[in-house]
């Protein structure tokens, strides 16, 4: 117990020097972004995979957290004001990839009736180099339109209210208590699960984009000697000969929405905080929701 706590310790003090060190030094672990032809792009490439799912990683965001939350207790405006640009960022990328749904839709309806009506094999987009797909291809990847709203859109239904919740206590206690149960839901149900989530999907998604393959389990140093045979090996296998074969990105939607969910934990536990803090008159407080207009309300939070 005591050693696992004074391990704790070290990494929260160590967190300062591993984040000025990689930002002091980016091309060790950035410099591949432009190829891999050299030894050290290759080491960098596997820098970047192992820090990316690693202790250290965590660390430096989970110091990061608690500094910014002594400082919002400090002066609760910073605490507002990283409230409304995490809620805010929320927002943002939720209504931008809301409209994926639209496309979707479309997307469907053009393939039934260059299906039944034109009784065409496959379906070309673009001007002048034409992008061509086979008809199941496009059928497939409605797939990914789904996937994307339900990854890149969860914590802007969360800022929305429009999540089912099953409340057997909630809505019976008082006010300070329900906020207190917010604070503790997203410290210990959503914070974590996103870091699982994280960890395994980093290492999922990079599996499945480079040769050799990288291991949670492997070193640092392990993952060095693997640079030295490293390629891109993108993943392009397809459940069928002509459908989708782009299956890599859902694996990195996995990786987006375990961080969107970790922070919008943050922001969740601020806010509840702040809320519990400052009493009802603060509930809402600089919440951005979308609105049906007037006498619609009834429905908000439900769409």
């Amino acid at each position: 117990m005591l050693d696992g706590l004074v391990w704790i310790f070290q990494n929260i003090a160590l967190a300062f020097y591993n984040l000025g060190y990689a930002l002091t030094h980016p091309a060790m672990w950035l410099s591949w972004i432009g190829g891999l032809d050299t030894p050290e792009a290759k080491e960098a490439l596997m820098r970047f995979i192992y820090y990316g799912g690693s202790h250290q990683f965590f660390f430096v965001v989970f110091t990061a957290f608690l500094v910014l939350t002594a400082l919002g207790m400090w002066r609760n405006s910073i605490m507002w004001g990283a409230v409304r640009v995490l809620e805010g960022f929320a927002n943002r990328v939720g209504r931008f990839f809301a409209w994926a749904g639209l496309i979707m839709v479309m997307q469907q309806i053009i393939i039934v009736f260059m299906q039944r009506i034109f009784v065409s094999v496959d379906i070309g987009v673009g001007l002048g180099k034409v992008f061509v797909k086979d008809i199941s291809w496009w059928a497939e990847e409605l797939k990914f339109y789904n996937a994307l709203i339900v990854t890149l859109c969860a914590t802007y239904t969360f800022v929305q209210g429009g999540h089912v919740r099953v409340d057997l206590i909630y809505a019976k206690v008082r006010y300070r208590t329900r906020k207190a149960i917010d604070m503790f839901g997203s410290l210990i149900f959503m914070m974590p699960v996103a870091v699982v989530t994280w960890m395994y999907g980093w290492y999922f998604l990079w599996r499945h984009l480079v040769v050799p393959k990288p291991s949670a389990s492997d070193t640092l140093e392990r993952l060095l000697l693997k640079s030295r045979a490293l390629r891109w090996n993108v993943e392009t296998i397809g459940f069928s000969p002509n459908g989708f074969n782009a299956y890599f990105l859902f694996k990195a939607l996995l990786v987006a929405y375990a961080g969107l969910v970790f922070l919008h934990a943050i922001a969740f536990f601020y806010r509840s905080y702040l809320e519990r803090k400052e009493g009802p008159e603060s509930e809402g407080k600089y919440l951005d929701r979308d609105t049906l207009g007037e006498g619609e309300e009834a429905y908000e939070g439900t769409h």
